[in-house]
C-alpha cells in the first residue's frame, strides 16, 4: 500500500510521485475502471499518450458510437467470437443493461436500432466520452494526457511506471491500452509488452471485423458499391459458413457488414485453404432463374444476351460479371443455348472470388488476440501471475461481431477491474 508517510513527504518537485491506482489507457475500458474504483481513499490516475480520452470512441460507428448493443446476457455471449466463457462474470456484473442505465442516469438518452444496436440520441460518440470522463472526473480521478508509458515494474509490493520525464508508484495498474487495430488513435500494442514483462503469455494479435482483399480486378465503376441481400458463403476444411446481407466492393477489396463479419471467422485460418462465392440471387433457386431466363427470350428474343443479366444485376455489376464469368454475353438471346444458361445461372449463384488476405490492423474494427485469459482471473481481471496488475477491454484475448458488443466488452471488463480494486480498498481501510 502506498502509506500517508510515502505520499505526503515526496516533494512536490520531485520526479516521483505517488497514486494508490494508476490506469494505463483513456478510452472505455480505462475510463470505466476509473468510474468505478476512485473515492476519497483511492486516488486514481489514468495516464493517457493522445491528447484526450477515447479517441478511438469518436472513430467508432462512422462518428455515431454503437455503445452497446440491449440483448440479453445469454445472447450477448452468443455474439463473442473468441473466449466467450471468459467474459460470463464480466458481463453479468455490468450489463448491456447496466450500461444502458448508466448513460440514461447522467443524461445521455439513447436510441436502440435494428440489431438491437444502441447509440447516443444525439448520435455524436463525444457525448459518450464526455460523458465518461464527467463522471471519472466527479469520482475524484486525475488525468496526465500526451504522456506515454515507457515501462511497467515491480518493486516489493509497489509497482513503478515510467513516462519520458516522470516515475510514478502505485498499489495497482489496469492495463487497458487496447489492441494494435487502427494504430493512428494509440493502439500499438504498448499492453503487451507491459504484460509480457510480467510473464504473461501473448495470443498472436490478428485483424478482427476487417475488410477481405481478392486478387481479382474490381472495376473503378464498381468502388464504393453495395449489393444488398445477397449471400457471401464462405467453405474449407471442416469449414462453411454463410452469412446474407450486405456486400460492398472497393479498389481491391470486399467490405460490408457480412465481409466484416465473416473476418472474424476466418482470421486464424489459412485462407489459401477457403473458398469465397457469393450467391447474387439467394431468392431464387436455379430453376427459377432458368426459368426467367426463358420467358424473357420469348417475351423479347430481339437483342443481345447481356440485357438478360442487366435484368438480374445492377448495372455497375455487370461489368465484373462479365469480367469473371468470362461468359460471351454479346451474343443474340436466341442464340443463348441451354448449356450457356446453365453457366450463366451457376455463375449468379456461386459467383466465385479468389481470396488473397484480410485488410490489415488500419483497417481493422477491433483486435482478435493479445494477453491470455488463461493468466488473468474472469472474476476480478487480475493477474493471477501478480497481485494487484488488472487488465481491461481489448488488450485481452477476448472480441466479438459488431453491433455494440467490443465496446461493451471494455465497459463491462473495466468495470470489473474497478469493482475489485474499490472491494480491496475497502476492505484495507476497514482493516
Amino acid at each position: 500500500m502506498v502509506g500517508v508517510f510515502l505520499w505526503k513527504f515526496i516533494p512536490f518537485r520531485s520526479k516521483i510521485l505517488a497514486m494508490k491506482t494508476i490506469i494505463i489507457g483513456a478510452g472505455p475500458a480505462g475510463l470505466m475502471a476509473g468510474i468505478r474504483s476512485a473515492s476519497s481513499s483511492n486516488e486514481v490516475l489514468i495516464l493517457e499518450k493522445n491528447e484526450k480520452a477515447g479517441k478511438k470512441l469518436f472513430i467508432t460507428g462512422k462518428g455515431r458510437c454503437n455503445v452497446t448493443n440491449a440483448c440479453s446476457n445469454n445472447d450477448f455471449i452468443k455474439h463473442v467470437v473468441t473466449n466467450s466463457k471468459f467474459l460470463y462474470s464480466a458481463i453479468n456484473n455490468f450489463s448491456s443493461k447496466d450500461t444502458i442505465d448508466f448513460f440514461n442516469e447522467h443524461k445521455t438518452p439513447l436510441v436502440i436500432e435494428r440489431g438491437n444496436r444502441v447509440f447516443p440520441k444525439s448520435y455524436k460518440s463525444y457525448d459518450i466520452t464526455d460523458t465518461l470522463v464527467s463522471e471519472y472526473l466527479k469520482k475524484g480521478g486525475k488525468f496526465k494526457f500526451n504522456v506515454e508509458v515507457t515501462s511497467l515494474t515491480k518493486k516489493d509490493k509497489l509497482f513503478v511506471v515510467k513516462t519520458k520525464y516522470e516515475t510514478f508508484l502505485a498499489d495497482n495498474v489496469v492495463i487497458a491500452t487496447g489492441g494494435i487495430s487502427y494504430p493512428k488513435t494509440g493502439s500499438t500494442g504498448d499492453g503487451y509488452k507491459f504484460a509480457e514483462s510480467f510473464e504473461h503469455k501473448i495470443i498472436k494479435p490478428v485483424p478482427a471485423l476487417t475488410g477481405i482483399k481478392i486478387k481479382e480486378k474490381i472495376p473503378e465503376k464498381l468502388h464504393g458499391f453495395t449489393l444488398k441481400n445477397v449471400t457471401l458463403n464462405i467453405k474449407g476444411d471442416k469449414f462453411k459458413n454463410s452469412l446474407f446481407g450486405e456486400l460492398a466492393f472497393y479498389d481491391n477489396y470486399l467490405d460490408g457488414p457480412i465481409v466484416i463479419t465473416t473476418s472474424s471467422l476466418i482470421n486464424k485460418k489459412d485462407i489459401n485453404k477457403l473458398s469465397l462465392e457469393i450467391d447474387l440471387k439467394p431468392a431464387m433457386d436455379e430453376k427459377m432463374i432458368l426459368d426467367r431466363i426463358s420467358r424473357e427470350i420469348e417475351s423479347s428474343p430481339k437483342g443481345k444476351a447481356v440485357e438478360l443479366l442487366r435484368s438480374f444485376l445492377p448495372m455497375p455489376m455487370v461489368e465484373f460479371f462479365k469480367q469473371v464469368s468470362k461468359l460471351d454475353l454479346n451474343i443474340d438471346k436466341v442464340k443463348f443455348n441451354k448449356e450457356e444458361r446453365i453457366k450463366f445461372v451457376t455463375y449468379l449463384k456461386h459467383f466465385s472470388l479468389t481470396m488473397d488476405s484480410l485488410m490489415g490492423f488500419d483497417k481493422a474494427i477491433v483486435t482478435s488476440g493479445g494477453v491470455s485469459v488463461s493468466d488473468i482471473n474472469p472474476k476480478t481481471m487480475e493477474s493471477k501471475i501478480t497481485p494487484n496488475l488488472f487488465f481491461a477491454g481489448e488488450v485481452i484475448d477476448v472480441d466479438a461481431f459488431t453491433g455494440g458488443f467490443n465496446i461493451q466488452i471494455a465497459l463491462s471488463t473495466g468495470a470489473l477491474a474497478g469493482d475489485a480494486i474499490a472491494r480491496r480498498d475497502e476492505e484495507t481501510q476497514g482493516a
